[in-house]
């Protein structure tokens, strides 16, 4: 094939009985800050369907992993999984009183100490943990116990209940009343249980969910506990299936054909005879369009497939600028009642890799300006609050990044409804390449749970499988590939499949893919093209460059790089990977390792180095300096970027590189008002002087045509005078999960930042907020990211302050430590929590 085109999907949502209530107020939109359309937890009246959010009002304690006496006496003998209804710890008899009361997500390896394994035992199992204390040494640490109790109405009898994770890290056992009910070992996809027989009705239940960390899915930190959302589930016995409904959407003149398909379970003792009723709702929440599926019979324990089709006259197409999101609501009527209900938001837009041209979104042609991301953030590690995801994705935007890759597993819903509704491309990773059944399973939920989305334009089955790329096992892996391939193309036949190879791509699991994805090595892309002139290619994970936010100069004794060509041996700088992807028709871009920094994987220094230096931007997403280049290269907006900073006491009259990123025509830099020269800006690429330091202010002028488009300075500033805090919103949802993103910096008497800065700092929150977490980008750095405190790291800190569930104001100060010579002014900001929409 020379082109593979890719139509566009739908995504999940929660599902209530008419069209009105099964959407958010107003249902436009996506609020301001580009986070979701808000639903309440539960609806106000029973629906044929109640999808409740089950985070809040949770007990949890560490266990143990070796002795059971310090595991709650779980495995103490052999006689747990004996008989039904004997875990103790899953009764209401149970005493936790003890443990520690928290909402969900929770991540509790963020709150470990750091560890270094003085004797090298195991060292590298502490590196891809970021010195935290998981894995079978640490069994006092790598266990948790979650507990929760929860009341079912005696309405409810007759409904199925089920009980859904999207995901947890990372082996898990639930019990439900005593009783097991099942058991996980995947960090990344969703599990789900029926618990309707276990449940005491018109009663209180209790749940208890054992979490062992002691194996991870992956060498980069992860976690561990219930990090991600857990939902309870309530539906009448004639139901859709899990992930099973289906909106396929194919622009034409003048209109979309909808490709409707479901799936209807019976799971009562009596037949059913279910027909469907679809409606096709808009932005605005305008009905665009109809379809009814006729009456099928179901039988007892059995499932019908429903399929029918729409039409949408002049669609709102889903693209980068406008991301237009439709929503399809589909009910199953039974005997002339409806039994269930469901909602699922799509886009409408074509999409379409090309051999010759590269990458087509709606039949215009884009370059993929991408980043590889994993999952962790400042402060909170990796169980994000919703908004955190909006709030990633936006600093990626910022800098011109179109497209994300899952790097390398399958992504928590918000983070691909965050691309949905801001207008993200997406490269959707399972993190195990195998076509054993786990394996495939975990590849069938990814596709099953997110094949709707519009973001979504691949399926990447797997990661630098070196065995099976060119070693012993190639003639496996291209069997193994070739399942993934063909189970992909079953679950959806719309977009191509692909895999990130550190490799050639001439043997192995390469042969079955639809796009041909090379990660580093640049001198393979060429003669691939030449030798496949029919497949298409891209850079499925590129650069690695290294650099420390704000430092300048490498220094291995202080575990710092210097931020202007800091790169690892097998990596590019930015310059040099996009002068290639970016110019060719045929490339049709790539991703770069990484937009953010990440935890764990140190590179590359190892204790106390405790995240990786690939980032784009730094734990807590300031930017660094590279971040600029992509700005000047991925927008078309003029963008001119000056550094470094210009405090370099004591080194007076010694050469400092001063370099510039920018999309202008030519710079002229600066020093106290005398210019240093005029140089023309190459394309793809930046200018640099050798300037002696002298105290005061460079300034690079950037002209177009001849006139002057931008200016930016640095100055050289005093001593901190007074700190200053700014929030990315001064208003949040008193919903308990809301959060705002604080930044902390210190100002000189004139009022600019000093950038040096490394004061150490105290914080407090008060009224209808909470500290979250706080970092600084520092990925050397010991401190606790849930206490109080933290330093700030060359000139800048952040805080995040989460609702706790009540409206009023949130008082948030940052105050400088004692002892730390001048005084420094602190600095107050006030948030305000607004009751959240309940419907």
């Amino acid at each position: 094939m020379t082109q593979i085109t890719r139509r566009l999907l739908v995504g999940g949502g929660l599902a209530l009985p008419t069209v009105a209530s099964l959407l958010p107020p107003g249902r436009a939109a996506a609020q301001p800050d580009g986070s979701a359309p808000r639903i309440a937890d539960s609806p106000a009246a029973l629906a044929p369907r109640e999808r409740i959010r089950f985070d809040r009002d949770w007990r949890f304690a560490l266990g143990h992993g070796t002795d059971p006496s310090k595991d709650f006496d779980f495995g103490i003998g052999q006689a747990d999984f004996s008989k039904t209804g004997i875990i103790k710890i899953a009764t209401a008899a149970f005493d936790d009183k003890a443990w520690r009361s928290l909402d969900l997500p929770h991540d509790w390896a963020v709150e470990l100490p750091f560890v270094q394994d003085d004797t090298g035992a195991g060292d590298s199992q502490l590196r891809s943990h970021g010195y935290r204390p998981l894995g079978r040494r640490y069994p006092a640490t790598s266990v948790g116990w979650y507990r929760r109790s929860f009341n079912i109405p005696k309405s409810d009898l007759g409904r199925r209940i089920t009980i859904e994770f999207d995901g947890a890290m990372r082996d898990v056992l639930v019990f439900v009343n005593g009783c097991f009910i099942g058991r996980n070992d995947n960090g990344y996809a969703p599990f789900r249980f029926d618990c309707t027989d276990f449940l005491e009705y018109g009663g209180t239940n209790v749940i208890a969910v054992r979490v062992d960390a002691s194996f991870g899915d992956g060498w980069f930190y992860e976690g561990a506990g219930l990090y991600r959302h857990v939902w309870l589930s309530k539906t009448d016995p004639v139901h859709f299936g899990a992930w099973e409904t289906v909106v396929r959407a194919v622009p034409g003149a003048g209109g979309a054909m909808l490709d409707l398909v479901t799936t209807v379970e019976n799971m009562a003792r009596v037949p059913a005879d279910a027909a469907l009723d679809w409606t096709i709702v808009d932005a605005r929440g305008a009905v665009v369009a109809r379809a009814t599926a006729p009456v099928q019979a179901i039988a007892p324990a059995g499932s019908a497939t429903y399929r029918t089709s729409a039409r949408v006259t002049n669609p709102a197409l889903w693209s980068l600028d406008t991301p237009h999101l439709y929503t399809a609501v589909v009910k199953v009527v039974a005997n002339g009642t409806v039994r269930d209900a469901e909602t699922v938001s799509f886009g409408i837009r074509s999409a379409r890799f090309d051999a010759d041209r590269g990458f087509f979104l709606n039949d215009t042609p884009i370059k993929i300006q991408g980043t590889c991301n994993h999952q962790d953030h400042a402060g909170v590690g990796a169980a994000l609050p919703d908004r955190l995801q909006a709030f990633r994705l936006g600093v990626l935007k910022g800098m011109g990044c179109n497209a994300v890759r899952t790097s390398h597993n399958m992504p928590t819903p918000e983070w691909v409804e965050a691309c949905d509704r801001m207008g993200v491309m997406m490269l959707c990773e399972t993190r195990q390449m195998s076509s054993n059944p786990s394996g495939m399973a975990e590849l069938e939920r990814m596709v099953k749970r997110f094949r709707n989305s519009p973001s979504i334009i691949g399926w990447s089955i797997g990661n630098e499988e070196f065995l099976l790329q060119q070693g012993a096992l190639a003639p496996q892996g291209t069997r193994i590939a070739q399942a993934m391939v063909d189970r992909c193309h079953a679950l959806d036949p719309t977009r191509p499949v692909t895999a990130a190879v550190n490799w050639n791509n001439e043997a192995g699991p390469s042969e079955p893919l639809d796009i041909v994805g090379f990660n580093y090595h640049p001198e393979f892309p060429e003669p691939f093209h030449k030798a496949h002139p029919a497949r298409p290619i891209y850079g499925s994970e590129t650069s690695s460059a290294i650099a420390t936010r704000g430092e300048y100069r490498t220094d291995a004794a202080r575990h710092t790089m210097s931020s202007y060509d800091g790169v690892v041996g097998w990596g590019t700088t930015p310059e040099q990977w996009w002068s290639q992807y970016g110019a060719h028709d045929w490339l049709a871009g790539g991703f770069a390792w990484t937009g953010f920094d990440y935890r764990g994987e140190p590179t590359p220094y190892a204790w106390p180095s405790n995240s990786s230096q690939f980032g784009i931007v730094d734990l807590c997403g300031f930017p660094k300096d590279y971040y600029y280049y992509y700005k000047a290269w991925w927008s078309t907006a003029p963008s001119l970027h000056l550094f470094p900073h210009w405090n370099w006491a004591g080194q007076e009259g010694k050469p400092v590189s001063v370099w510039v990123y920018s999309n202008l025509d030519d710079i002229e830099l600066l020093l106290n008002g005398q210019s240093l020269g005029r140089k023309p800006m190459p394309r793809l690429k930046h200018v640099a002087w050798q300037v002696p330091y002298a105290p005061g202010v460079i300034e690079a002028i950037g002209r177009r045509n001849g006139q002057v488009v931008l200016r930016e300075r640095r100055e050289t500033t005093g001593p901190g005078r007074r700190l200053r805090l700014a929030a990315d919103r001064m208003t949040i949802a008193a919903d308990g999960r809301d959060v705002a993103v604080l930044t902390v910096d210190l100002l000189d008497a004139r009022g600019r930042p000093v950038p040096t800065a490394n004061d150490a700092l105290q914080f407090s929150v008060a009224g209808a907020g909470k500290l979250l977490g706080v970092g600084n980008g520092n990925p050397n750095s010991l401190e606790s990211d849930t206490a109080p405190q933290r330093a700030l790291f060359n000139g800048l800190a952040q805080l995040i302050v989460q609702s706790t569930g009540r409206p009023g104001a949130i008082m948030v100060d940052a105050v400088a430590a004692s002892g730390q010579g001048s005084p420094v002014l602190p600095a107050s900001v006030r948030l305000t929590a607004v009751q959240a929409p309940t419907s």
